[in-house]
């Protein structure tokens, strides 16, 4: 056999891996952007998706081998909800927070800038008009953020609006035509929406759940048994990413390649209040820095237990206890199956690893 035809044997396809232009995709960018993949022997083709729908169905069809994901979605997958049952797993979380609840301007100058304000609205207006409220898909966690903060005023999310599933993207034109009064989005899109004075945001996902799983790298059972050796260093690339993006001095930077239409596709100060602030809260800047994501301190990558109940238990309250035993009897996803906190190590050894061999000294000194 020829040399070139061993060559073309021994060439492997690349990485494919989906995200949605949202801010907290910064980890995956960087390190597409800094060569980090290339640092750690990985060839990855980053693919742009329109909807995380359809981004769950490519990871299930093996379209993409992995995927920046919102935490509910390997749960869902696996349970089969709005989807086939695939198996998939997390070997990391990829950021916490990071989302807000906005309103309608109109809204907002008609006194209607609180949770319990829009209660009282929508008592004022019952029988008159139905409030609709947007949300990225359904069963996401930022539906569960949205029913929580719905919740704590008094307002059944069942019976007092309507939430619907749209896009991102398509987030501040339906506000801004009329069609919703409100949605709960990652950023930068409720930034897009305040700096162009159609909303204004009035709760972030750091007042309503601090730190919670948002982002996670999503891939299929088998891919992570198949390509162990690649996933793990998937995972430690990015580790190093997130510990990058976490820097606050590092955020400028983010912000320019983000807001580039290959990624995000917005206003760069659009991207930079949500990343670095100051951020437009309830119609003044917040410069408190708790409420932008984070993405590598106080353990946030680490897929812990902790973060798994916190996805379960709002899906449970979401679905209706007896839907859910129906949909999963006998089926039911064990926690240590879906977040791979071996994965998560084996994962910062090879970051270890390549750190050591970098500076010259013993791996595992």
């Amino acid at each position: 056999m020829s040399r070139v035809r061993l060559d073309v044997l021994r060439r492997k396809e690349p990485l494919r891996i989906g995200f949605l232009p949202v801010s907290d995709c910064a980890p995956l960018v960087f390190a597409a952007e800094s060569g980090l993949f290339e640092k750690y022997d990985l060839e990855v083709q980053l693919q742009r998706e329109f909807s995380w729908a359809g981004l769950r169905d490519k990871v299930i069809l093996g379209e993409l081998d992995a995927a920046q994901a919102p935490a509910t979605l390997p749960f869902l997958a696996n349970l089969g909800l709005e989807s086939d049952p695939c198996a998939c797993v997390s070997g990391m979380v990829l950021s916490l927070q990071g989302n807000a609840i906005a309103i309608s301007r109109r809204l907002w100058d008609e006194g209607v800038q609180s949770a319990e304000s829009l209660r009282e609205r929508i008592y004022k207006d019952w029988g008159k008009r139905t409030y609709t409220f947007g949300v990225v898909f359904s069963y996401s966690t930022q539906e569960l953020l949205l029913r929580q903060w719905l919740k704590a005023a008094g307002i059944d999310p069942n019976t007092a609006l309507r939430i619907v599933a749209i896009p991102s993207t398509q987030m501040f034109p339906t506000l801004k035509l009329g069609y919703i009064d409100g949605y709960c989005a990652a950023e930068p899109w409720t930034s897009v929406a305040v700096h162009a004075g159609v909303g204004v945001c009035v709760a972030t996902s750091a007042e309503v759940a601090p730190k919670h799983p948002e982002k996670l790298l999503m891939v299929r059972q088998s891919f992570a048994a198949g390509r162990a050796d690649e996933h793990q260093r998937l995972l430690a690339a990015l580790l190093e990413a997130c510990a990058f993006c976490d820097l606050p001095y590092n955020r400028p930077y983010l912000s320019e390649i983000l807001a580039s239409p290959q990624y995000v596709n917005a206003p760069i100060d659009c991207v930079r209040a949500g990343l670095m602030g100051p951020f437009r809260l309830r119609d003044r800047q917040a410069q408190d820095a708790r409420h932008l994501p984070v993405f590598h301190y106080d353990h946030a990558n680490d897929p812990t237990d902790e973060k798994a109940r916190w996805i379960m238990t709002g899906l449970y309250e979401l679905l209706e206890e007896t839907l859910f035993k129906n949909k999963a009897l006998g089926h039911a996803p064990v926690l240590k199956n879906i977040f791979r906190r071996d994965i998560f190590e084996n994962g910062k050894i090879a970051s270890l690893d390549a750190s050591a061999q970098l500076v010259g000294i013993p791996q595992h000194a």
